[in-house]
């Protein structure tokens, strides 16, 4: 059947069972909006108040169903305002399809209004983009692009198309999602390695090697990668711990692969790591990593990183594999295949003489109770006292976020959503309300600071006109407190540019935008507060006055060896 561009795009959506887009309008996306029109039925549109809120929050719905988010805008300054939001997603590998608009063929490269080379600009953080100027082709591009961003390892593709492409039409064929990898375009495609749609094909010796590794070790270690959770492998993993008795550490990304209130938890590696983790990481004789790219927040001098240990690195993607740390062995390959061929042939072990020294340290940081202030553990605990167990919970970037991911304790693969590559500041909120929406029966709310909070706060309109009962607990010190907390600790209290002693109020902000907005300054204001909240069902902001000077511990510094904890 004949179909205009913007009907095709529409099909070819419905034929990927996309239920959910969000977006923003211009004139050169307009004819695809047109025919939302149409297909108002079939979808649910999100219309944020940004596009980098519309960016957020296809991912936050990506992280937490597991499916492809998917974001619209126009052309110019609308799709340069998703680069912050395609950035997020490429860095934590996130599968994302965003499809933007430009200008009509006879305009490119005219300097036209509203016109960008978005794909020129994306091509380095997107795992693939494309600019369509033929019609005949729009479908399998589409088709294609969905491909590429759910195969091997997850990430955000970019779709720009031509205005006068919406508008011409095209012999339409539908093309069930089950049989795309059977038609002809995408076929080939699976041939090229570029494009990584295949499973890495594990190899019996590498696993053979690893099971003797395994055998031969007293003091093992794991760390829960975000590998654990994009393969939604949460099951597998503790399976594979269980069996061979061994502390598990956590990465910022990795939160929601590995049970937090597990006893074999050591809690997050790293700068902001437990004594825990860290003292384990430095003492055991054979560390294993699934799904981790060993950042420089978790291997923050590769020389000294687990020096007595062997190295092995679990990873469906080769380039990662010796990227930072160097490996004593290495297996490239999806990591749910990967522990079920491991748990098939494992025996059980019992390591409780090395379990006992790892946890004579602390896996959490312990801050003094008080009855007229609240510390962040304080927050963090009675969120979890007050709010159902399986709550999703999303952040921004800063000290809120690393206190969250120490002091909560995750169950389940997408119920942290959290900027850990990027560490994208405005990303909680979209990524929040993204989550509500593709888990409406679930309790989400956003964890964020004053500093971020100032740079997603817009969105409370979107939240409140779709009245997703999202809380947002603002963790409020009156200063971008990670930057403070280096500036106290490394640049001798040059509070430069630091302080945020202005507006606005976050209670009458609350309001303004016809949620409901609360203060608090002790534990039993702020659980009275979530009562109130919970009971309303509305969209909520709670406003929770910490310390200035309150710290993030441990902390060690960059390039510095894993156990020269700054504060401990």
């Amino acid at each position: 059947m004949q179909l205009t561009g913007a009907q095709i795009v529409l099909e070819c959506l419905r034929e990927q069972e996309v239920d959910t887009i969000f977006g923003y309008p211009g004139g050169t996306i307009l004819n695809i909006y047109d025919a939302l029109y149409e297909y108002r039925d079939c979808f649910t549109h999100i219309l944020t108040s940004h596009e980098q809120g519309a960016s957020h929050a296809a991912d936050g719905y990506a992280r937490s169903t597991g499916k492809v988010g998917v974001c619209f805008a126009t052309s110019g300054p609308g799709s340069t305002n998703l680069i912050t939001g395609i950035a997020t997603a490429y860095m934590d590998s996130s599968p994302v399809v965003f499809i933007t608009c430009n200008v009509s063929e006879g305009l490119i490269g005219k300097d036209s209004f509203q016109e960008v080379d978005i794909t020129g600009i994306t091509m380095p953080i997107t795992k693939c983009n494309y600019m369509v100027r033929d019609v005949h082709k729009l479908a399998d591009i589409i088709r294609e692009a969905f491909a590429v961003a759910r195969s091997g390892r997850p990430g955000p593709v970019l779709i720009d198309i031509v205005k006068n492409v919406t508008a011409e039409k095209a012999e339409y064929t539908p093309v069930p999602r089950s049989e795309h990898y059977a038609s002809g375009r995408i076929a080939r495609l699976l041939q090229k390695s570029l494009y990584k749609f295949d499973m890495p094909r594990v190899d019996n010796n590498d696993i053979d090697i690893l099971i003797k590794m395994i055998s031969e070790s007293k003091k093992p270690l794991l760390i829960c990668g975000g590998g654990v959770v994009r393969s939604r492998s949460q099951a597998e993993f503790m399976m594979f711990a269980e069996k061979i008795d061994a502390p598990v550490a956590v990465t910022v990304m990795g939160g929601g692969g590995f049970c937090g209130r597990n006893p074999l938890t050591t809690g997050m590696i790293g700068m902001h790591g437990s004594q825990a983790s860290n003292m384990a990481c430095d003492g055991c004789d054979l560390l294993i990593a699934f799904g981790c790219r060993f950042s420089d927040r978790v291997a923050l001098d590769p020389a000294s990183f687990a020096k007595q240990a062997k190295i092995v690195q679990i990873d469906i993607d080769r380039a990662e594999i010796n990227k930072n740390v160097k490996t004593d062995h290495h297996i490239v390959g999806d990591v749910r295949q990967v522990l079920n061929m491991l748990n098939v042939r494992l025996g059980r072990y019992n390591h409780q003489e090395w379990k006992d020294y790892v946890f004579s340290y602390p896996t959490e940081t312990e801050y003094d109770d008080l009855d007229d202030k609240l510390t962040p553990k304080q927050i963090l605990a009675t969120i979890a006292r007050v709010m159902p167990q399986d709550t999703i919970v999303a952040t921004d970037v800063g000290q809120h976020q690393m206190w969250a991911i120490q002091h909560f304790h995750f169950d389940y693969a997408g119920q942290l959503l959290t900027s850990g590559g990027f560490g994208t500041m405005g990303f909680g909120l979209g990524a929040a309300i993204g989550a509500q929406v593709g888990n409406p029966d679930k309790t989400v709310i956003h964890i964020t600071g004053d500093g971020s909070f100032r740079m997603n706060c817009n969105e409370l309109a979107t939240e409140e006109h779709y009245d997703l009962p999202i809380i947002t607990f603002v963790f409020n010190n009156s200063t971008l407190g990670m930057v403070r907390q280096w500036q106290n600790l490394i640049y001798n209290k040059h509070y430069s540019q630091t302080t945020l002693d202005r507006g606005p109020d976050f209670v009458k902000l609350a309001e303004a935008y016809g949620l409901m907005g609360r203060s608090v300054c002790n534990v039993e204001e702020l659980e009275a507060a979530i009562n109130d909240a919970m009971a309303s069902k509305k969209g909520c902001v709670i406003d929770c006055r910490i310390e200035t000077d309150e710290m993030v511990r441990p902390m060690v510094g960059g390039g510095s060896h894993i156990t020269d904890f700054i504060i401990s």
